[in-house]
């Protein structure tokens, strides 16, 4: 009888412990739908914070293309993750964060074909979420 009360109570243990684990895939599948009517669906990212300051990803932009940059989070969205978008020169030319404020959704018109940075930080989030790329020209 006391094998099988510590053997329930390992198995609820166990189990708690998977629901609390992130399922960033999921996430950028659900911000596929999202993106705006006329954008056509790139590429999804998953967002683990996993004990990282930022997580990052670059993707060429092309000159005279619109991007959009959707972030869903575990809770809320986007669940206090932070997404900036960077030139290739560094330059911050984005971000989702407005005035404490997260917006789902970042529109970019890119002017100048290269390398661009997305980064995603978190303010307060689980540290969990993933996010979808698209395009319109």
């Amino acid at each position: 009888m006391k094998q099988l009360l510590v053997f329930v109570i390992c198995v609820l243990i166990c189990g708690s412990g998977a629901n609390a684990q992130c399922n960033s895939e999921t996430l950028s599948s659900q911000c596929i739908p999202k993106l705006a009517s006329g954008f056509n669906f790139l590429k999804s990212y998953k967002v683990e914070r996993g004990g990282k300051e930022y997580v990052e990803y670059s993707y060429v932009f092309t000159k005279g293309t619109q991007y959009m940059i959707n972030i869903c989070g575990s809770e809320q969205n986007p669940d206090g993750i932070i997404v900036t978008l960077y030139d290739s020169k560094r330059n911050m030319v984005a971000t989702n964060k407005v005035k404490d404020q997260y917006i789902n959704a970042i529109a970019y018109p890119c002017n100048a074909t290269g390398i661009y940075y997305i980064q995603y930080t978190f303010d307060e989030s689980s540290g969990c979420g993933g996010s979808a790329l698209g395009f319109k020209r």
